[in-house]
């Protein structure tokens, strides 16, 4: 994108089709080549456009915001299914509770990047199998394939989103690692309004004790419902139109977490050897250990996306190498245990999930700590570090469906 800017400044019209296309990715190569361009007239309007601080709320397009709202208020029926249709709960939730969310951000995304009608009727057909895949599963709550699928189908219909949101930009690594950062700020937004959800249902709550209301059966039932289904819909409406209000608030958890993610994980290891707890033959402590192996490797994915918007952060770089490093280690014990279970005691539907995750992190590990080795003595490769975390996304999107809808055929949905 570097060599396209530099080869428009005379066309305006393109340099715009280039921005409204990848804003956020055309902002970082700008402003990284800007040196060599801030002589014409037009770098310097660009650069003044696009590092102008809008310290203003916008909210939109009257169109954006009602198309929010409408989303909001579906997603809030969708999660009221159970008491409209008489559905147990236990049964619904666990089944269909990405549904409440995701296919509404898909259309939202769908109809912001006015994506091919082909593209979005794939989209739709995957949403329509998989609700009715799910819930044709047996109802037995000791299925472990039923539990598979359940966990890794939220899974498969982010997948889905992410190819919303890349439109017809499918093999663009850029557009990829840009909907890793606009999960990153979702998180951080949807937290905030978690929070300040929880400071109204405290203060409503207090105020109608004053005066001997009992509302927290009406407000839990219907307010505080709606309120946790559109949340992430609101979330990212707001992050979309105002991108500045989370843009550094990222960055800076990224900045803060990676260290201390570091020196807990050296810790937890120290302490691992003492201790003398074995996740060879303790089922619990193994599935510990690679929740937090889950945990860990998101943080370095959104760390490495971050690290790319502030790509002269040579210490960021080296305290994520150290991190990848120890995830390594433990993400090969972790791998050792489950091989050493399999081979003691045979395959089981969650010993094949989590081999073929654990195969799947370390590989991709190992891929995004060699680049960070090489951009710390080269900074030229840092696009390479994104780059083998942006094409590693359709294998995990691919193992998610296999886990999902063959598996459980596999092993007789038991």
């Amino acid at each position: 994108m570097r060599a396209e800017i530099k080869n428009n400044l005379d066309n305006p019209g393109q340099l715009e089709r280039m921005y409204r296309d990848n804003r956020t990715t055309f902002k970082r190569e700008f402003n990284i080549i800007y040196p060599e361009i801030q002589e014409t007239a037009t770098a310097q309007i660009w650069k003044a456009r696009l590092n102008f601080e809008n310290e203003e709320i916008s909210w939109g397009t009257n169109k954006e915001l009602t198309f929010v709202l409408v989303a909001a208020f579906i997603a809030g029926l969708i999660a009221k299914i159970p008491d409209f249709a008489g559905i147990k709960p236990d049964y619904f939730y666990p089944r269909n509770i990405a549904f409440v969310v995701f296919p509404l951000l898909t259309a939202y995304f769908a109809w912001k990047h006015k994506i091919q009608m082909k593209s979005m009727l794939i989209v739709s057909a995957a949403f329509l199998v998989s609700v009715i895949y799910i819930n044709l599963l047996p109802d037995d709550t000791k299925s472990d394939t039923l539990i598979l699928a359940c966990i890794h189908l939220p899974l498969f219909l982010w997948a889905a989103l992410g190819f919303t949101f890349v439109g017809d930009k499918l093999n663009n690594n850029k557009r990829r690692l840009d909907f890793l950062r606009y999960n990153a700020d979702l998180v951080v937004m949807t937290t905030i309004i978690g929070i300040a959800g929880a400071l109204l249902t405290v203060i409503t709550f207090g105020l109608f004790q004053l005066i001997d209301i009992k509302i927290e059966e009406f407000y839990s039932r219907y307010v505080g419902i709606w309120a946790l289904a559109s949340a992430p819909i609101v979330a990212t409406y707001l992050v979309r139109t105002n991108p500045q209000l989370v843009n550094k608030v990222s960055p800076v958890i990224a900045k803060v977490f990676t260290p201390l993610v570091l020196v807990t994980l050296i810790v937890y290891l120290v302490a691992l050897v003492f201790t003398g707890k074995d996740p060879y033959n303790d089922r619990e402590f193994l599935l510990i250990f690679n929740l937090l192996l889950i945990g860990v490797m998101a943080i370095i994915l959104f760390s490495v996306a971050e690290t790319q918007r502030n790509a002269d952060s040579k210490i960021g770089t080296i305290l994520l190498f150290g991190l990848s490093i120890v995830t390594v280690i433990v993400n090969g014990i972790a791998l050792s245990a489950i091989l050493f279970r399999i081979s003691e005691w045979g395959i089981t539907p969650n010993r094949l999930a989590v081999l073929g995750g654990n195969v799947l992190m370390l590989t991709n590990l190992l891929m995004v700590t060699y680049r960070l080795f090489k951009t710390i003595k080269d900074n030229s490769e840092i696009e390479k570090v994104e780059n083998s975390i942006a094409s590693f996304l359709p294998i995990y999107c691919i193992w998610t469906i296999f886990v999902t809808f063959i598996v459980p055929v596999l092993f007789n949905f038991k």
